[in-house]
């Protein structure tokens, strides 16, 4: 097995050349069969300079991405371009991770459509492709056999009420216990909102509020307003105003 440093050189010095092709070209190269035939190149001179061209396979300049596609043109030039700069080499991977020079690139070429008819066409279609809507109202004269029909209930929905529902018959606990969660809550802290007293305790509010009108005051103002307080006499701690009582 070949190391993966090991370069083939054999082919270092075949000339390449190196030709830049249109995306619509280069799309149909890649739908032709492999090995098969693409077109043929012609190559000469006019004025003293280089006059090269390429005329596609006519079967496979016709064959289309999408049926809405328009044909391309058969015949392109190629431009030669001006040297890059350095040497440039062309690199191939085979069996084994073996790398090889192909070949060294001596000529920059761009392939260009020569401009017909064909290629006129072409390119209105383009345009008009690349401005169509993606999306376009249509009108039906029969209503679809698959209709949507609108969900009155959702899931979500049925299951939050069946929620609530089952939270409302839950049966109420004893007194006794309800009042010793209230005082292990309050234990912790010194002010509560209903709400958060209905979540701690689980009971409904209206029994809820039954029992703290018993053993806490609700304030009125600032600054714990709409909050329950322990009254004097189940409080553990002493407020404010009771130490300044006593000294």
């Amino acid at each position: 097995m070949a190391s993966k440093l090991d370069l083939d050189l054999k082919a270092s010095s075949r000339p390449i050349w190196l030709v830049k092709v249109p995306k619509y070209v280069a799309q149909r190269w890649e739908k032709s069969e492999k090995g098969g035939h693409i077109g043929k190149i012609r190559i000469g001179k006019k004025f003293g300079k280089p006059d090269i061209s390429l005329m596609m396979d006519s079967s496979l300049a016709k064959v289309k991405l999408k049926p809405e596609d328009p044909e391309i043109p058969e015949e392109h030039k190629f431009q030669v371009m001006s040297a890059a700069p350095g040497t440039m080499m062309v690199y191939s991977q085979g069996s084994g991770d073996k790398l090889a020079i192909e070949g060294k690139v001596v000529e920059r070429l761009e392939c260009r459509p020569v401009r017909n008819e064909t290629y006129m066409e072409m390119k209105r279609k383009q345009i008009e492709l690349a401005h169509k809507p993606s999306k376009v109202t249509k009108h039906l004269d029969k209503r679809p056999v698959v209709a949507y029909k609108p969900i009155a209930r959702h899931k979500e929905i049925v299951e939050y009420e069946k929620k609530k529902k089952e939270m409302g018959k839950k049966p109420r606990m004893e007194k006794e216990k309800v009042m010793d969660i209230l005082f292990s809550a309050f234990e912790k802290h010194q002010y509560y909102q209903l709400k958060d007293l209905s979540k701690i305790t689980e009971q409904p509010v209206p029994y809820l509020k039954e029992i703290l009108s018993e053993i806490g005051t609700y304030h009125q103002r600032a600054p714990h307003k709409y909050m329950w307080e322990l009254k004097p006499e189940y409080r553990h701690y002493k407020t404010q105003d009771e130490e300044m009582d006593m000294s």
